[in-house]
């Protein structure tokens, strides 16, 4: 292990923003030189900082920074960047992968445009940043590739909600399995770093709500544990797949990582890709009225769910959710909740639905219960989403109104 990153130069892509920032941030304190390239060089309306603020914060905790606009699926910008942050600092010691496109769609949902982006950014664009960094990393005494991607997991369950995503993110990974095997000779550590729960970036919020980020953990865990895996020595860490609570423990004793977390006490929602955790997926039971709606039957949930319909409610919500029960007897349910006092009844809504959930009805009946959130049924792959997610994720807050009444 080096002693830390004082005078190292990094490279991460998307760094402007979230995991790739935090990384950032954690390298600047020790005083290393850090290389963001990313797309944001004037202010988006809706999130925070571009290349220039983030060199402002990482020069501020005690970093140098190079910002550098990179798109990384155009090889001339990203060669560019390598040779301006080499020419500026000497040379490059590290590459984080960090940058990712993301779209939680079926096959049929996902154009070919969502597609060519996901698997540009993510498989492309990691292959290629890793490409041009190989001459440089050669020449650098502890030269480290760390790829923010998951575990090569291949339960289907992965696969059938977002294919399109998985294959791209996996292919992320597929570049650590060849890479670090390639570059062993070369003393090159080609690593992946994956967050064990749900972290609170923009693709959180993209994906999900409010209620989402507050059961997520801070993008420091990440840069944390990444910082631990860069300050090992490289010829002694390579071709692993890495989760940022495995490497606290293992590096620093951590047992606890409250601190990491958004709201404290909050169940934490497991991220994508990792079997191991989906015991942990589930809420402590509540106060349960619906024991009548078991097995494949639904009735019983549908029922309770009449209990909330209201004018008020109907203003609020503005949406109309059809519910598909792949195993009950009545398999289509629908639930208006844009039109007079709101109305749930079986059969296909007459008229346009915002939102589609497909699920069984086991899942359906612990959501309604109290005992399953429709956040950690999504994220684990129980519950697939077709239409307005910002408005799926509005039934977190049904359910609490309708376990408060129960």
């Amino acid at each position: 292990m080096i002693k830390n990153l004082a005078g190292k130069t990094i490279f991460i892509t998307g760094a402007s923003r979230g995991i790739g920032k935090a990384i950032a941030m954690r390298c600047a304190r020790d005083g290393a030189n850090v290389i963001i390239a990313a797309k944001t060089a004037e202010p988006h309306p809706k999130l925070p900082g571009t290349i220039y603020t983030a060199a402002k914060e990482i020069e501020q905790a005690g970093g140098q920074a190079l910002p550098c606009i990179v798109d990384v699926r155009f090889e001339d910008q990203v060669a560019k960047a390598f040779e301006d942050g080499a020419k500026k600092f000497g040379g490059i010691d590290i590459l984080v992968n960090n940058a990712s496109a993301i779209s939680l769609t079926g096959t049929l949902d996902t154009n070919m445009k969502k597609y060519d982006l996901m698997n540009q950014v993510n498989a492309r664009g990691t292959f290629l940043c890793s490409k041009l960094a190989i001459p440089y990393l050669k020449k650098s005494s502890n030269p480290h590739i760390l790829n923010l991607s998951p575990p090569l997991n291949l339960n289907p369950k992965w696969f059938k909600n977002n294919l399109a995503y998985t294959m791209a993110k996996y292919g992320m990974s597929f570049c650590v399995l060849g890479m670090s095997e390639e570059l062993k000779e070369d003393g090159i550590a080609v690593n992946a770093l994956w967050p064990r729960t749900a972290i609170a970036t923009d693709a959180i919020d993209f994906i999900g709500s409010v209620e989402m980020r507050k059961q997520s953990r801070t993008t420091d865990i990440m840069a944390d544990a990444a910082y631990q895996i860069l300050v090992k020595d490289a010829k002694s860490i390579s071709g692993k797949f890495l989760i940022d609570e495995d490497v606290l423990k293992s590096e620093l004793g951590m047992s606890n990582f409250d601190k990491y977390a958004v709201e404290p006490g909050n169940p934490l929602l497991m991220d994508f890709f990792l079997d191991d955790v989906e015991g942990q997926e589930s809420l402590p039971m509540g106060k349960d009225d619906t024991s009548s709606a078991s097995g494949s039957d639904v009735t019983g949930s549908m029922n309770a769910l009449k209990k909330l319909l209201s004018p008020e409610l109907v203003q609020k919500i503005n949406g109309v959710y059809a519910f598909k029960i792949t195993d009950a007897n009545i398999t289509d349910w629908y639930l208006d909740l844009k039109n007079g006092d709101g109305k749930i009844d079986s059969g296909v809504f007459n008229g346009q639905v915002n939102c589609t959930m497909t699920m069984n009805s086991d899942v359906f009946n612990k959501m309604i219960s109290g005992s399953m959130k429709p956040t950690m049924a999504f994220m684990s792959g129980k519950l697939k989403i077709k239409g307005e997610m910002g408005l799926a994720m509005k039934l977190e807050k049904l359910m609490s109104s309708l376990k408060s009444k129960l």
